[in-house]
């Protein structure tokens, strides 16, 4: 399983849980800031936090039960 993608902003309480929600699992993951990219503001700015892994994305509210499940879709 690649890493996941956790798109996120600075000053975002919902990204503060989805990163707390991720960080008491044993699943690897990197936080991007969209406001750094112009695409993935205008993707993501209205729905933030998302969080990606291949090429599906998991738009909030997620919990560690509905990620699992998510997981699970991607790997088939």
């Amino acid at each position: 399983m690649s890493t996941l993608t956790l798109y996120s902003t600075w000053g975002c309480h919902l990204c503060e849980q989805a990163e707390a929600l991720l960080m008491t699992t044993d699943m690897p993951f990197q936080v991007v800031d969209i406001i750094d990219d112009e695409k993935l503001l205008q993707q993501f700015r209205l729905h933030i936090p998302v969080l990606a892994a291949a090429d599906k994305l998991l738009y909030w509210p997620f919990d560690q039960a509905s990620v699992a499940l998510w997981l699970m879709d991607i790997k088939g």
